[in-house]
């Protein structure tokens, strides 16, 4: 159910407009923009009606306010008003609001619009889901990944915490589809994919398709022993998938894996630590396959087999 902010200093008027709309809303409503802006920051909602009369602060300023929180920013905003004057309704609009009406409002008129402007607030939202997200396996793909990354990286570099950076590859996935075909080999990526994925839920981790039958994943916090320890974990997750391989390749289908763990520096780069990833990902194709091999960045390499 959809969530819909009402910040209205007036308790009568408030619930009027509630009254109208809540059949199919869960409808909260507040009577100061400091309420306001404290539960929409929670990111819960779909809509806010905002009366321009507030106690301590006018809704213009509100509006400005909730354009800088990343949280509020793009939750749209419908202004309820007393406020007649053109001038008023195109500073409103200019600051964002996507609609402005006039007290006294007619309940039909007030419901088709917040109705109009929750399904433009779900289908944007659809959309920007989509294009961040992986076609066939239903991860975040390299565009999420080229965001998500950075935003990892810099704030790895402000903590001062350890960042993980790991490439995964399905081990001779060109045999596989030889053998198989593409739509079975479309079902294996889609199942490694998830077989990882289910291993890399923590606010702290980020898993992407990278291309192909490529993955990267990026954990915060762990120390080179316990991220080599949480790979090995999804390697063994996929094998034990028992998903059949070529014979003269393997009985299961298997991922290689390469990391590197460290405390990054102001001056370093994610791009470069990313190549370290995939130099460590060629070494453990070249000891064999079906393994994770690691690095603290330093001359230190972990190896499984």
């Amino acid at each position: 159910m959809d969530k819909v902010l009402i910040v209205d200093d007036s308790l009568v008027q408030a619930a009027q407009l509630k009254s109208m709309i809540d059949q199919e809303l869960e409808v909260t409503i507040v009577h100061t923009a400091v309420e306001g802006l404290r539960e929409a920051g929670t990111g819960e909602y779909s809509l806010i009606l905002l009366d321009l009369i507030l106690p301590d602060m006018d809704g213009f300023t509100m509006l400005k306010e909730l354009q800088e929180r990343e949280a509020a920013r793009h939750v749209p905003v419908i202004i309820i008003t007393s406020l007649s004057a053109i001038e008023h309704e195109q500073r409103g609009l200019a600051l964002g609001a996507v609609d402005y009406v006039l007290k006294p409002f007619h309940p039909t008129l007030i419901r088709a619009r917040v109705n109009t402007h929750i399904k433009l607030y779900q289908y944007r939202r659809l959309a920007e889901e989509q294009s961040v997200t992986d076609w066939l396996t239903g991860v975040a793909n390299r565009r999420r990944h080229d965001q998500g990354s950075i935003s990892m990286w810099q704030e790895a570099v402000r903590l001062r915490l350890p960042i993980s950076v790991c490439m995964m590859d399905i081990d001779k996935f060109k045999v596989y589809n030889d053998s198989f075909g593409h739509p079975a080999g479309d079902k294996v990526i889609t199942a490694v994919a998830k077989a990882a994925e289910s291993y890399l839920r923590r606010e702290t981790d980020f898993f992407a398709r990278y291309g192909g039958e490529e993955f990267v994943a990026i954990m915060l916090g762990e120390e080179t022993e316990g991220a080599f320890e949480h790979m090995k974990i999804i390697r063994q997750a996929v094998e034990d998938l028992h998903i059949p391989q070529s014979p003269e390749v393997s009985p299961w289908v298997t991922v290689s894996i390469g990391g590197i763990t460290l405390v990054p520096q102001t001056e370093s780069r994610y791009e470069t630590i990313l190549k370290i990833a995939d130099t460590m990902l060629y070494d453990a194709k070249r000891f064999g396959r079906n393994q994770v091999v690691w690095t603290d960045g330093g001359l230190n390499q972990l190896r499984e087999k």
